[in-house]
């Protein structure tokens, strides 16, 4: 017979990463096509994910996760047009710059407290920024493929990362302040010294 006891922590923050997803299907459907484009709750899952989850593999998958159903959702229905068949053009380099981000909230969110996750944030809003506009410059016709023409991509991303920037401090502002909370009044969920 198994002396193994249940812990609720790692089923509470699939449960709260795949809640907080639902918000970017929910704000994209319920939108004009692009008015909201990246205004979204992908950057704070990838700093909640690697923040709480202890066990790299958890921390990793379940974010990349969410990111790739939301993804598939979207790019069969109100995205299609944009979709190359399986995702989007380019969609490795957003989810490189995705597991990035894990990797941010591992390193900078190991005590997480205000400071942190803004100093994170901006971080991670500039990785999502630099990285995932490489499969927007790259071998696109529009822009030279030089320094200059990746200059030039990124300019012109300011905006949707501007939004993304909002996304993510909004966002991210839910999931932490839900999950501390709620640590708060039950102790449970607080990390044990075994790997979740």
């Amino acid at each position: 017979m198994s002396h193994l006891k249940f812990n609720p922590r790692t089923l509470i923050l699939l449960l709260m990463i795949l809640a907080i997803t639902a918000f970017r299907l929910l704000v994209t459907f319920n939108s004009d096509e692009l008015k909201f484009a990246n205004f979204s709750s992908i950057g704070a899952v990838a700093l909640f994910g690697g923040a709480y989850f202890k066990d790299h593999l958890k921390a990793f998958a379940f974010p990349i996760l969410s990111l790739f159903l939301s993804d598939f959702i979207l790019s069969i229905t109100i995205f299609s047009k944009y979709s190359s068949g399986f995702l989007y053009e380019g969609w490795y380099w957003t989810y490189i710059a995705f597991a990035l981000m894990v990797l941010v909230g591992r390193v900078l969110l190991k005590k997480v407290n205000v400071v942190n996750l803004l100093a994170s944030t901006l971080v991670i809003v500039l990785i999502h920024w630099i990285v995932s506009d490489i499969g927007v410059w790259f071998k696109n016709p529009a822009y030279t493929q030089d320094l200059a023409g990746f200059w030039a991509c990124l300019v012109k991303a300011i905006p949707f990362e501007i939004r993304f920037l909002e996304g993510t401090v909004i966002y991210g502002a839910l999931l932490f302040g839900a999950f501390e909370i709620l640590k708060a009044k039950y102790p449970v969920l607080k990390l044990q010294t075994q790997k979740l």
